[in-house]
């Protein structure tokens, strides 16, 4: 039997992921699937993250853009380890 994906990627020029399994904890060594051509990677979730949320799949600077679906979704205005919980506290739009 196949494995879940524990996080999706839209494109391969992203930065960020988006949980879709319930009660992701910390610690969780994580299969990730960039959609655009089904590839997997592993990456470790560094705190709990609810489903829905984005995960950093790099370290991510105060000042870089977060990247989904190939866009920018917004800046990040708080430094963001690999595998932390990229949100409202550490990530907000450019539109105003």
């Amino acid at each position: 039997m196949a494995e879940i994906p524990h996080l999706l990627v839209h494109d391969q020029k992203d930065n960020v992921g988006v949980v879709v399994v319930e009660g992701l904890t910390a610690n969780t060594d994580m299969l990730c699937c960039i959609t655009e051509d089904n590839s997997t990677f592993r990456l470790t979730s560094k705190m709990d993250v609810p489903i829905g949320h984005k995960i950093a799949l790099l370290d991510l600077k105060t000042g870089d853009t977060a990247t989904k679906y190939g866009e920018d979704i917004g800046k990040i205005v708080a430094d963001i380890a690999q595998g932390e919980h990229v949100h409202t506290h550490n990530c907000k739009t450019k539109r105003w």
